[in-house]
């Protein structure tokens, strides 16, 4: 390709939103141009990096038994509908209706297209286990989108999708996948490391992402760097600081007066921050069962969810919404709080509509539980007291849900339900239950790993790929039956397994850059070879040499991009720094004089003359050594089964 020919151009400046140094360069060397918020066009140099991550894609995939399809990206949502999932999912999805006023959908991903393929061709355990893959364009309208081709709304995938009889079949494929996506991000050069991850919309049993480590990362990871344990912070468990051991006091209320977070209550009681109690209240929507049914909870309404942690901890949201199957967690207002009997900083689950004392049944409706002072001391007792029935467009239902580490924690200070006042000495199973015991906790840094004990440490990354073990999520849903070898009819058992081929694009430009600009690994660079001609006065020697050159290079099947325009030195070596092809070849009267043509490497200083007859047998050397290096990094991967 010659530079004067080619369809799009470099900038001197980057645009004012670009924040991060892959989408600067990546629009300044000309790779990507912005159409809308989260969309791009991807000009040619960067369709030929984008082709050469697809076709690793393709090899590794099929390397370990794939079969490449192609599923389309509008979907009727119908589909949709019967895993759920168009309940589930929220305005991210690209909804419409075609011209006869059906549902639709914008794909997302393709697990229920490939169940629907799935309860069509697979009848018998003779056709399992398969492996299928695409790479296809998705939709997903994110509210965020931001540093360039890292967080897009339109984007194209590399998902495959396991399809096996029995569950060892699907952690065969799991593991494959696992070494396989190590192989891909390797061979494109970037660095990886696969952490435990929440399995969030996809549902399913077990998740890993492969998380390129940055500070521009929006994922937070918790690693231990004794025992190897990596998680996404989102579902990070950690060993929590256990509780002194003391026998249960009696319940005592005490005026607290602004005292409203854990921070002034610890300072005016003069107790640690772990004797304490924190309430944090959410508005919980939870979807509704997709075969109408209602599940335990009350599925299909908006719920009330008062969680209740030590007051060392903090609220991990992910956790929390997974603990109660919830589409969306919001953030519950002072009148709803209210409406519950409870009062913003000095709120407790003793005594509200909803919670169970562990002496009694839970309490039923018209009754509500309240602390009441006890006879000439501060000692009291917490008794029920009639209150008005809730009618229609009062409080929504009250679930209260409990941090495994409030249960062996006796005698904290809770909130009184009152403002300025606390209750001391609350214990759970005494004073209150809750609906659900869970680990709701945020871990940090520091925080003990759950495997060895040691302080973990937090690290920012991005998500450049997952893996799913799905099981029977959308088997059981869409009903994808084969009949074993038993003449039993059995589910079949997925996996989902996907990779953003822009986003690794952006990362690997966030991982090779320096100031100049892009340094392209030799396995996904635009072209190999950046050729130069430097054209001085009464010079048609060097045009001749270059054009010459230029074919032979071609003839060899080595890929070339030409810069035979008309402009200075200084902007030719400034563009061909900031397009970044690993190699850079300079024609000039003075390298001719000194025996040749000028051969120098992206990523060194060094600039060597080699002989115009020597230079295709050197490029080949220069690249296969580039290439040896990038293979030598593609290496067995032991299995984190954290």
């Amino acid at each position: 390709m010659k530079l004067s020919q080619l369809f799009g151009q470099t900038l001197r400046e980057a645009p004012s939103e670009a924040d991060v140094a892959s989408h600067q360069l990546l629009v300044r060397a000309g790779f990507i141009r912005q159409l809308g918020a989260g969309i791009f066009s991807y000009l040619h140099l960067a369709k030929r990096s984008i082709t050469k991550i697809e076709n690793i894609l393709r090899d590794e995939m099929d390397k370990i038994g794939g079969q490449e399809l192609s599923m389309p990206v509008v979907h009727p949502a119908d589909l949709w509908k019967e895993t759920g999932r168009w309940y589930q999912i929220g305005s991210e999805m690209g909804r419409f209706q075609d011209k006869s006023g059906h549902d639709m959908v914008l794909a997302m991903t393709h697990e229920e297209v490939v169940a629907d393929l799935v309860r069509r061709e697979v009848q018998s355990y003779k056709q399992l286990p398969r492996l299928i893959y695409h790479i296809q364009t998705k939709w997903r309208d994110d509210p965020r989108p931001r540093a360039g081709l890292i967080r897009v709304r339109e984007f194209t995938m590399k998902d495959s999708y396991s399809l096996d009889a029995d569950w060892d079949g699907l952690d065969k494929q799991y593991r494959a996948h696992y070494q396989a996506y190590f192989n891909i991000f390797h061979r494109c050069g970037l660095p990886v490391i696969a952490v435990k991850s929440d399995v969030g919309m996809m549902g399913g049993k077990l998740a890993h992402e492969f998380m390129y480590l940055t500070p521009i990362g929006e994922d937070t990871l918790l690693l231990c760097d004794k025992c190897g344990y990596t998680a996404n912070r989102q579902v990070a468990r950690f060993k929590k600081p256990a509780a002194p051991q003391e026998k249960p006091k009696p319940i005592e209320k005490v005026a607290t007066p602004g005292a409203h977070t854990i921070e002034e209550l610890a300072n005016f009681l003069g107790v640690p921050k772990s004797k304490t109690s924190k309430a944090v209240f959410f508005m919980a929507t939870i979807p509704p069962d997709p075969k109408g049914l209602q599940g335990p909870l009350g599925s299909g309404q908006e719920q009330f969810i008062f969680a209740v942690l030590r007051g060392d901890m903090d609220l991990n949201e992910t956790k929390l919404a997974n603990a109660m199957g919830a589409k969306e967690l919001r953030p519950a207002t002072e009148e709803e709080i209210g409406a519950i009997g409870s009062v913003p900083g000095f709120a407790s689950p003793v005594g509200l509509v909803g919670a169970t004392l562990a002496v009694s049944h839970r309490c039923a409706a018209g009754v509500r539980l309240s602390w009441r002072p006890g006879q000439g001391g501060t000692n009291g007792v917490v008794a029920p007291e009639p209150v008005a029935a809730p009618g229609r467009g009062q409080a929504p239902p009250l679930r209260i849900v409990a941090d495994d580490s409030i249960t062996v924690s006796p005698n904290l200070v809770a909130g009184a339900n009152e403002k300025d006042y606390h209750l001391l000495n609350v214990n759970y199973g005494r004073d209150y239950t809750a609906d659900i015991v869970v680990d709701i906790a945020v871990a940090d840094e520091g925080a003990a790993c759950p495997a060895c004990g040691s302080a973990m440490r937090a690290t920012r990354g991005i998500e450049v790929g997952n893996i799913f073990q799905l099981g029977t999520r959308y088997s059981d849903a869409l009903g994808c039956f084969f009949v074993n070898k038993d003449k039993i009819s059995k589910p079949v058992i997925m996996g989902s397994y996907g990779i953003g081929v822009g986003r690794l694009l952006a990362c690997i430009a966030e991982e090779y850059h320096e100031e100049h600009g892009l340094i392209w690994p030799v396995t996904v660079a635009p072209y190999h070879v950046h050729l130069v001609l430097l054209r001085g006065k009464g010079d048609s020697r060097s045009e001749e040499i270059a054009e010459g050159l230029y074919r032979e290079l071609q003839a060899a099947e080595i890929e070339v991009l030409f810069d035979d325009r008309d402009e200075s030195p200084g902007v030719k070596f400034n563009d061909a720094d900031l397009i970044g092809c690993p190699i850079r070849i300079t024609v000039s009267e003075r390298a001719s004089s000194a025996g040749g043509v000028e051969v120098k490497l992206r990523h060194k200083e060094e600039k060597v003359i080699v002989p115009l007859e020597e230079t295709v047998a050197r490029l080949r050397s220069e690249i296969a050594a580039l290439e040896t290096g990038i293979a030598a990094q593609v290496i067995p991967v032991e299995y984190n089964v954290h």
